[in-house]
């Protein structure tokens, strides 16, 4: 039966035409794999959204949607977790499951008849960009008996929408990526994908954590709407009203931020700050004026980085899970910007270059003797929190039918200070920021010239 969903404010009409479940193209048995330390604290978190909106694919949709299930079907051979559901065992250790009775991954086709791609590409907020993608308020905890990835494929007048709900428990934003390319690789008609996913989480932890965790209860109705019912148990409070924006920084305006944060670099410094540290500290900055700040006032930044290549032994790029840990970098809000910004600069640029296989085995030793399962929205206080990367190639994402127009964040995991940066579409060093923040500190961001480059 056909689901309606209508956003009154913004007239997007969204029709689910089919619902259907998605396996590995073979038999694989039954596999299980131990989450580790590196999962383990995202339990609480909600479902991780990536949307991908596209011109193409839209003059045979029907034969567009069974493209993008027979490419899922060969991918999800190595990508069986995906498929596969949260599980604990007896000493009540979590683990992802895959078994061939499950369902698999669940796929959503839908139309909304009213919608062009440049109507999406105008909209600055999520609140248009809900009904385009699966699981909004669902937590990953959920993923005991929900689907671990859920996809809705949306005809638009002049091209689609793929929207992913992936289960942040169990994979980070390097394992997303690594996934969408390689599921793009099989719809173009390659046999095999050029990085077979490293699987086995163990290899970079082997400590078992008990998690003395409730699940929440199942909730009904069609799952890509806001859960209701039973699932408002599972659910905090509603935070305050936030505003969300694009700030596209041209290759250009990145070169000047990077110029400007090393025009004056510490005494005794011999590595010059990157373009990540360089727009860390802008945006920092920026945020924290906008945020009007008694001088006394902590602020926080935090990144959540990539621990492959720093763990003791080094993980392969391929390897499949969270492997990623929160850095965290504080100071009162009148000394950052009482200060040139290489202070900031030298404080994130430290903070990273500290956070080496030793420190790592201290932070994760700590949680294990401790167990604290975050909220999404913990990450300080006044925080500025980066998640994904611009050196993700989400704009080399091509199942065969163009590459994609934009890519955005879902409308989970966002709270006051959380910030995503995206490859721009123009390439070189381009770069996209996405940042919600509270309705009068976004009124204040966006008049402020300094941050806002004028090419």
């Amino acid at each position: 039966m056909a689901t309606q969903v209508t956003t009154k404010e913004k007239h997007l009409k969204v029709e689910i035409i089919n619902k259907t479940y998605v396996k590995p193209q073979k038999p694989l048995g039954r596999k299980e794999y131990q989450l580790v330390t590196f999962d383990l604290p995202y339990i609480a978190f909600y479902y991780n959204q990536k949307l991908i909106i596209y011109k193409g694919g839209v003059e045979e949709f029907e034969e567009t949607v069974e493209k993008l299930i027979d490419g899922l079907k060969v991918v999800l051979v190595e990508f069986h977790q995906l498929a596969g559901k949260l599980d604990k065992d007896d000493d009540g250790v979590f683990k992802v499951v895959y078994d061939d009775d499950m369902d698999g991954v669940e796929v959503f086709s839908a139309v909304a008849v009213d919608t062009a791609s440049a109507d999406l590409m105008d909209e600055e907020g999520t609140i248009k960009l809900k009904e385009l993608v699966p699981y909004n308020g669902v937590l990953n905890m959920e993923g005991l008996h929900r689907p671990l990835l859920s996809i809705q494929i949306t005809k638009l007048k002049d091209g689609l929408v793929l929207g992913c709900a992936f289960n942040h428990a169990i994979l980070d934003g390097t394992s997303t990526w690594h996934f969408m390319s390689s599921w793009a690789q099989t719809c173009s008609g390659s046999k095999s994908i050029s990085a077979v996913p490293f699987l086995d989480r163990t290899q970079a932890r082997n400590t078992r954590v008990k998690l003395d965790l409730t699940p929440p209860a199942q909730t009904n109705g069609h799952s890509n709407g806001d859960t209701n019912g039973d699932a408002n148990a599972t659910q905090p409070p509603a935070p305050a009203p936030l505003r969300e924006k694009i700030f596209k920084f041209s290759e250009s305006a990145i070169d000047k931020v990077k110029e400007k944060v090393n025009a004056n670099p510490p005494e005794g410094s011999t590595k010059p700050f990157s373009t990540f540290q360089s727009l860390s500290t802008h945006i920092w900055h920026a945020v924290t004026r906008a945020r009007n700040l008694k001088p006394e006032d902590y602020t926080v930044f935090t990144v959540f980085a990539d621990c492959r290549k720093r763990v003791d032994p080094p993980m392969p790029d391929r390897y499949f899970g969270n492997l990623i840990q929160a850095i965290f970098t504080v100071t009162a809000a009148g000394l950052l910007q009482a200060n040139r910004p290489e202070f900031a600069a030298s404080m994130i640029q430290k903070a990273i270059d500290m956070h080496d296989a030793k420190a790592i085995e201290a932070r994760n030793k700590e949680w294990e003797s401790n167990p604290i399962i975050f909220q999404y929205k913990d990450a300080g206080v006044n925080c500025v929190a980066v998640g994904s990367s611009p050196r993700f190639k989400v704009y080399d994402v091509d199942f065969g039918f163009g590459k994609p127009e934009s890519v955005r964040s879902g409308a989970n995991n966002r709270f006051d200070g959380m910030v995503y940066l995206y490859q721009g579409k123009s390439g070189g060093k381009s770069i996209d920021v996405e940042i919600s923040l509270d309705a009068s500190a976004m009124e204040n961001l966006e008049k402020d010239k300094e941050f806002v480059i004028q090419e």
